[in-house]
């Protein structure tokens, strides 16, 4: 069993930021690329940033710009800094952990922007 946590979510007006931290365990973080997904009610899981272990990133188009995906090694974590913050970025927003077939997931962190 691969443990990721999350933290940092919760309710936050239109136009404001959050920042979302994910742990890793350290043989996980030396070697998969991370990444933040979201679903939002009714909706399916989407992409919203990835970043692999040389610190290459991408970007959901409907986040480019407001959100920032970084990691960091000594504390294997890796955040999301989310800016400028709409209705439509509310959901449940997982860490995931990925190398070729092995994929984990964390528990979730809830994200509401309110107008």
């Amino acid at each position: 069993q691969v443990y990721l946590v999350e933290s940092g979510g919760g309710l936050v007006q239109t136009g404001g930021s959050l920042r979302l931290s994910c742990t890793a365990p350290r043989g996980i973080f030396s070697l998969y690329d991370m990444g933040w997904y979201r679903q939002a009610q009714g909706k399916q899981r989407e992409l919203v940033a990835t970043i692999t272990i040389t610190n290459n990133t991408n970007y959901a188009e409907s986040v480019k710009g407001r959100f920032t995906i970084s990691r960091d090694s000594n504390k294997r974590m890796v955040f999301l800094q989310m800016d400028s913050l709409t209705s439509e970025d509310t959901g449940v927003y997982y860490c995931n952990a990925r190398f070729h077939d092995f994929s984990y997931w964390g528990q979730g962190t809830q994200v509401t922007v309110s107008s």
